[in-house]
C-alpha cells in the first residue's frame, strides 16, 4: 500500500513541476514574430505609384544577372513585308567558258579553282594533236576561276570547257516567289537580302521577273543584282529576303518582346527613379515583325525592359505574393 501511495505522489509532483516551469519560462513577445517577418521581407517588394501602377525595386546588377536588357523608346519605321528564300548565283552575263581551240594533250596548268585572273592571263598550255605545236589557253576576261575540267597530261577536247571564269564583282540573288504572292511583287521593288553571315542585311531592288514558273516548286523567279566588291557573297549559298511592301513612321515604338500582360492589362516594364521598374499600362497601335507602336502610356526617351521582360514579370509576381 505504501508503494502505491509513493507512485501517486511522484506523478503529482512531476506534473506540478512541469506546470511551474511553464509559468517561470519567459514569454515570447508578440512583436518578436512580427519583427522576424519584417526582417525576411525582400528588398524587391511591390509598391504602387500615385496612379496605382505596380512598381518593384530591382537593381541594374540583378537585371543584368537575369539577362534583362533595357532599351530606349523611340520613333521607328514600321514595315509591311513578304519573306522569300533565295540562292546566290554568279552573274551569268559575266561568266565565260574557256574551251581549247584544238584538241590535244595538256602540257601545263597555271591556274586552279578560286584563283583570280586578269584578262589574257595564261591558264594552261596544250599541245595540238594536229600540228604537235603547243598553244596557250588564256583568260578572256578578268575574274575568278570557278571551274576547271582538265588535268595535267590528259586529253583536252574542244567539245567541253577547260575552265570557267566568272566576274564575281556582281552577284545574282534568285528568289522563289509563291504563286499567291506574285501579284504583290513588281519590278524595282525594294528587297532586303540577309546572307546570314552576321554582317547585316543588304538592300537591293528586283530587276527581273521570270515570265514562266516552275512546275516542280510552283514558284516563279524574281532576281536581284547585288554589288560584291569584297567577295562577301558566294554563289551557291542560300539567303533569306524581305520585300518591303509599305512603310510608316510612328512616334513611339518598343520591341515586341517588351509587351506583357499583367492583371488583364497590356503593360511595358519602364525604368524609373534609377532602381525601380514600373508595370506601365500602354495602348498599342500598328506593328511589324520587330516593333509595336505605343499610342499612349509611354514617351520617347523613356527606358523600358526590351528583352527577357518575363523575368521582371515573374519577379513582380513573387514580390506581390510575399508582400501579401
Amino acid at each position: 500500500m505504501k508503494t502505491s501511495s509513493t507512485i501517486v505522489v511522484a506523478i503529482v509532483a512531476a506534473a506540478l513541476g512541469a506546470y511551474g516551469y511553464s509559468l517561470l519560462a519567459p514569454a515570447t513577445p508578440a512583436h518578436t514574430e512580427h519583427a522576424e517577418q519584417s526582417e525576411k521581407k525582400p528588398n524587391d517588394h511591390v509598391e504602387q505609384d500615385e496612379h496605382g501602377a505596380d512598381r518593384i525595386r530591382i537593381s541594374d546588377v540583378k537585371l543584368a544577372a537575369a539577362g534583362v536588357t533595357l532599351a530606349e523608346a523611340a520613333s521607328v519605321t514600321l514595315t509591311d513585308t513578304l519573306a522569300f528564300n533565295g540562292i546566290l548565283r554568279a552573274n551569268q552575263e559575266a561568266v565565260v567558258q574557256v574551251t581549247p581551240r584544238f584538241p590535244g594533250l595538256v602540257k601545263s596548268i597555271q591556274k586552279r579553282i578560286g584563283d583570280k585572273v586578269g584578262k589574257d592571263d595564261l591558264l594552261a598550255a596544250i599541245e595540238s594533236n594536229q600540228s604537235l605545236t603547243v598553244y596557250e589557253l588564256k583568260a578572256p576576261i578578268a575574274g575568278t576561276i570557278i571551274e576547271r575540267q582538265i588535268s595535267l597530261g590528259e586529253y583536252a577536247s574542244e567539245q567541253k570547257p577547260a575552265f570557267v571564269v566568272a566576274d564575281l564583282s556582281t552577284i545574282w540573288v534568285d528568289l522563289s516567289i509563291y504563286r499567291q504572292d506574285l501579284r504583290r511583287v513588281r519590278l524595282n521593288d525594294e528587297v532586303l537580302i540577309d546572307p546570314d553571315d552576321g554582317r547585316g542585311e543588304i538592300k537591293g531592288t528586283i530587276s527581273y521577273m521570270a515570265p514562266i514558273g516552275s512546275s516542280e516548286t510552283q514558284t516563279a523567279l524574281a532576281r536581284v543584282v547585288l554589288q560584291n566588291p569584297d567577295g562577301r557573297l558566294r554563289p551557291g549559298l542560300f539567303v533569306t529576303s524581305k520585300l518591303i511592301l509599305a512603310a510608316r513612321n510612328v512616334a513611339v515604338a518598343v520591341r515586341r518582346s517588351a509587351i506583357q500582360t499583367l492583371e488583364n492589362r497590356t503593360i511595358v516594364f519602364v525604368r524609373e527613379d534609377g532602381d525601380k521598374i514600373e508595370a506601365r499600362p500602354v495602348e498599342l497601335g500598328d506593328s511589324d515583325p520587330r516593333h509595336i507602336e505605343i499610342r499612349a502610356g509611354l514617351s520617347a526617351g523613356e527606358h523600358y525592359v526590351a528583352e527577357n521582360s518575363f523575368v521582371v514579370k515573374a519577379e513582380m509576381g513573387k514580390g506581390e505574393a510575399e508582400h501579401d
